[in-house]
């Protein structure tokens, strides 16, 4: 192995190791988060368990795959209280709008919002 070889498997080592280094010194809430492209219109969105008393607010890009995910147990937060019913959507410009909306819902107010929206749906379900 010649020097040029060295330095080069070494220089490829140190990127790698500073990209790692980098992720992990990152907040604990910060970590492998997506990168949102503001121009994508985001869904604020609750579900309400059927079983238990429960209901989770979220926001994604895509509702439709977001919310099977929840109901197939492939969401480690949400895989106890299945089955769910989608008590609420909305579609908000961007991200920051969303999150808004989001923060409100998970608030003492929003919540009793959703749990009288849930109470109303279940009720005329059965």
């Amino acid at each position: 192995m010649n020097f040029s070889k060295a330095n080069k498997i070494f220089y490829s080592f140190a990127v790698l190791f500073a990209s790692v280094a980098e992720l992990v010194d990152l907040p604990a809430g910060r970590q492998a988060r997506w990168k949102w492209n503001d121009a994508v219109m985001i869904w604020v969105y609750a579900i309400a368990s059927f079983e238990k008393n429960y209901i989770y607010v979220g926001m994604t890009k895509d509702l439709e795959s977001r919310f099977k995910r929840h109901s197939r147990g492939w969401e480690k937060v949400t895989k106890n209280y299945r089955p769910f019913v989608l008590i609420y959507q909305e579609c908000c410009p961007d991200r920051l709008e969303g999150r808004k909306k989001e923060k409100y819902f998970k608030s003492g107010v929003g919540k009793e919002y959703l749990r009288q929206l849930r109470d109303s749906i279940i009720e005329n379900t059965l």
